[in-house]
């Protein structure tokens, strides 16, 4: 087939972008239970690892609401998350399907080129975005880290993408359980839910120092507490911390989820081969699975950053505006949108604004 394709832009950095071969034989299901737990220590150690160089990290951070569901851990090697890579496999996917590039995914040199694109697209959306958080002050100013430190701290951030890329390839091509992707995020929010629930961390507010984990401020304020209803009210209700109807929610929302999973649409099918001779093919209620929530997060998290960006250097603009209007929250410097389309994609935080919204 001859003439101009975007593929065959891709080519030359084929050599040049690390690639996880494919296995030669069946891996035993035992081996695949070990890679999963390999890749999975992996990415648990890089979100622990700091970034070298960060003078300060107190700064608002524009992705706050979407840390759990991109995986990410802010001041680490795992800040950018799964958010290059899910964009990048957006994008790439949304201009196959639109036939805006020429493909064919019978051909396994197709094929081949399409997932050196993503990939190469994740790093540089990756590098775009390590590039606008140190540049926008996130880890301290630029003038006082130095062009040195704010390339180290760029490298890192690539480093930390280019990670979590080649462990979802590990387990993409059969090493391991499932998909990477799933697999951090599942993690993430399993660990943020153990640790809201369960963490001895004490924080102070106005009545003095409280337990941040629900379960065991509800414990400590049953026990220290002599009004016993209004202990259980304020551990049930309390703002700004976990609670137990947070713990509840979670609880809930997690059965129905995994109910709805259960569900299957019977469609009868009749074949022309064999006359008279009928089946059904079932499926799934959520055959999209959490694709459309990760793809949502992904694209919701690029607004925000482009939205605080913008607002941060153009607070009066009219379009800036339009995008996007945040202000601090009550004693603390992070960001929430007040306004503008950011604003209505931020889920609301309670009840009564939903209402109101």
């Amino acid at each position: 087939m001859s003439g101009f394709r975007f593929l065959n832009l891709v080519r030359p950095f084929l050599p040049l972008l690390p690639e996880v071969s494919s296995p030669e034989r069946k891996i035993p299901f035992n081996h695949k239970i070990l890679w999963t737990a390999v890749t999975l220590l992996v990415f648990l150690v890089c979100s622990q690892v700091p970034l070298y160089g960060i003078m300060s990290s107190d700064s608002s951070d524009p992705l706050y609401w979407m840390r759990v569901i991109l995986a990410s851990n802010r001041g680490t090697l795992m800040e950018l998350g799964i958010s290059p890579i899910v964009t990048s496999g957006m994008i790439m996917q949304l201009l196959a399907g639109a036939n805006l590039i020429e493909i064919d995914f019978n051909l396994k040199e197709d094929r081949a080129l399409f997932g050196a694109a993503q990939k190469l697209f994740a790093l540089i959306i990756s590098v775009g975005h390590a590039t606008v958080y140190v540049l926008t002050g996130l880890y301290g100013q630029p003038s006082e880290l130095g062009a040195g430190v704010c390339l180290l701290l760029i490298l890192q951030l690539v480093v930390g993408a280019l990670i979590v890329i080649l462990l979802d390839e590990l387990l993409q091509k059969g090493y391991g359980l499932g998909s990477g992707v799933s697999l951090f995020i599942a993690t993430n929010i399993c660990e943020s839910i153990v640790w809201k629930a369960f963490s001895p961390t004490t924080v102070n507010t106005g009545r003095g120092p409280e337990f941040e984990g629900a379960i065991v401020a509800l414990f400590h304020m049953l026990f220290t507490w002599n009004d016993k209803s209004r202990a259980l009210k304020e551990a049930f209700w309390r703002e700004r911390l976990p609670n137990i109807m947070n713990l509840f929610a979670t609880v809930v929302v997690f059965a129905v989820v995994i109910y709805l999973q259960g569900f299957r649409i019977e469609i009868p099918v009749k074949s022309n081969r064999f006359r008279g001779q009928r089946g059904t093919y079932p499926v799934k209620l959520f055959y999209t699975s959490n694709m459309p929530i990760m793809l949502e997060s992904a694209l919701t998290s690029n607004v925000y950053i482009l939205s605080q960006m913008l607002f941060n250097r153009f607070p009066d603009n009219f379009l800036v505006r339009l995008l996007g209007v945040w202000e601090p929250l009550e004693d603390s410097q992070q960001l929430m949108a007040k306004s503008g389309i950011a604003y209505y994609m931020s889920p609301p935080h309670t009840l009564k604004s939903a209402f109101l919204d």
